[in-house]
């Protein structure tokens, strides 16, 4: 049988914050910025025949939670709900934290966890090297992947230290 030959290197790094990102607006701040700033230097391409932008979002999640606690403020039930954009975030998460029939149906008060929602967002990045690599967003992680140059990382990593929440 033949071996399978490995033609080159595909690594990825992690940068765990030291604080987890404050709210959605403060992430998508962050998120928006890289696409509007293009701060690694990417570049436009044609794949499959079609123009891409030399950063999109190829994914995106957020979770909102509502803690419903009965009048000792003991936690009776609790809510998640994964929307695909911050609007459906936003209006899903408020729906629920309204509904007064949910409310009694639980047994108690309906609170925004504000602290425990999650967000993330994929960034599809198409570096001058030719390369396509993709940097994950998430709460209280930054993950970039798929690549192999080590000048990329290099690139990530220096723009990261200029922003004061990914630290």
């Amino acid at each position: 049988m033949a071996d399978f030959t490995p033609k080159n290197t595909i690594k990825s790094a992690v940068r765990r914050l030291a604080d987890p990102l404050a709210d959605v607006t403060a992430f998508d701040n962050i998120v928006q910025g890289v696409i509007t700033n293009n701060p690694f230097g990417c570049t436009t391409y044609n794949q499959g025949g079609s123009d891409h932008p030399p950063v999109q979002r190829s994914r995106q999640g957020f979770t909102s939670r509502i803690v419903y606690q009965d009048t000792l403020a003991k936690t009776v039930a609790i809510v998640t709900v994964r929307a695909p954009t911050i609007a459906a975030f936003t209006a899903a998460a408020n729906h629920i934290a309204a509904d007064t029939q949910l409310a009694t149906a639980l047994g108690g008060s309906p609170l925004r966890d504000f602290a425990n929602e999650k967000f993330a967002t994929t960034l599809r990045c198409h570096d001058p090297n030719g390369e396509i690599y993709f940097v994950n967003f998430s709460r209280d992680l930054v993950t970039l992947t798929s690549f192999s140059d080590d000048a990329i990382q290099s690139k990530v990593e220096t723009w990261a230290d200029t922003v004061a929440a990914l630290a």
